[in-house]
């Protein structure tokens, strides 16, 4: 058997491209259909500006007082706990699936010890600091 070089035809492709044509042709058809939309909207709504729609609403209730109000820092507090274990459970369960597999036993086990470790300390200085009490 002869060796033969590869046609160059560029119009036969190499299929390489193929996969990025079809996801770049499937963005252009979101980005299409999103301009699309918000055109259809700013055309098709009616607009008559009112009093009562220039005011901001609140549930139904008219609105009393400033439109800036004061957020408590403790809902803050609790919502970056809540990101700091939920990241500690994405890092714990591939480790569970690590440590399970042959020769990374001990490794593993401490390097988790001492990440939950490091988690324990900050949970620690939360609760003496009195983070965690509601009131």
């Amino acid at each position: 058997m002869e060796w033969q070089p590869l046609a160059a035809d560029p119009a036969a492709g190499s299929g390489y491209f193929d996969a990025y044509a079809a996801i770049g042709l499937l963005a252009v058809i979101g980005v299409l259909f999103v301009t699309v939309a918000f055109t259809a909207n700013r055309l098709l709504r009616p607009v008559v500006n009112t009093p009562e729609k220039l005011l901001a609403y609140e549930c139904g209730v008219d609105p009393v007082g400033e439109g800036w109000a004061h957020t408590q820092i403790r809902y803050y507090v609790y919502a970056f706990l809540y990101v700091i274990f939920a990241v500690d459970a994405i890092y714990l369960f591939p480790w569970a699936t690590v440590f399970a597999a042959a020769g990374f036993g001990a490794a593993t086990l401490v390097e988790m010890f001492v990440f939950i470790g490091f988690l324990a300390v900050g949970l620690l200085y939360a609760w003496k600091k009195g983070v965690l009490e509601w009131t």
